[in-house]
């Protein structure tokens, strides 16, 4: 799910990588109210920076309280969708990923919310809530390329997938297949 040109650059910058700020996030899967399962994306708010309005996982980046990652991506996911870290299963951590457009170095964590309360948004950040069927997640009918304007870049062919209506591509893309190959091999 990495774009090509982003390739090219990861491996003409790889040793001047210095320093990249750290954040992490929680790829959350929870039965929604049919017992089916679900992973939680979020919608961001619009704003003047290069992840605006774009999909991606709750989470965040490193405060100086944050004893570690982990504790990073409980305390982002319970701010930002009202979960409570003592409520999330975490099942394991997966590749963490260096994005160039805003320096930060990304660790992902897959979780478990089995008992789900209603969730809440923090409204300053969380635009919508996009909630992913675990079957339209799996299916790869719902993974294509597509053509795509950043704010760094026009134009550009990206693999993407299409959920719920909306392209999700870049960094989350390249988590979520990570995730979607690591579900292939227990379901």
């Amino acid at each position: 799910m990495t774009p090509s040109f982003r390739i090219e650059e990861l491996q003409q910058i790889q040793n001047s990588i210095k320093n990249p700020r750290k954040a992490a996030v929680m790829s959350l899967f929870y039965p929604n109210t049919l017992q089916n399962t679900n992973l939680l994306l979020i919608l961001r708010k619009t704003y003047k920076g290069v992840h605006s309005n774009q999909i991606g996982f709750p989470g965040g980046k490193v405060e100086r309280e944050d004893k570690d990652l982990l504790h990073t991506a409980l305390r982002e996911t319970h701010e930002e969708v009202g979960v409570l870290p003592a409520h999330v299963e975490v099942i394991k951590k997966i590749t963490p990923i260096y994005i160039p457009p805003s320096n930060f170095e990304v660790q992902p964590y897959i979780g478990l919310y089995a008992n789900p309360s209603a969730f809440v948004i923090q409204e300053t950040e969380v635009e919508a809530l996009v909630e992913v069927s675990l079957s339209d997640f799996m299916n790869d009918a719902f993974v294509s390329t597509k053509k795509l304007s950043t704010s760094y870049a026009n134009n550009i062919g990206v693999p993407a997938f299409e959920l719920n209506g909306y392209t999700v591509w870049g960094a989350t893309a390249m988590m979520l297949n990570e995730v979607k190959e690591l579900l292939k091999q227990v379901l």
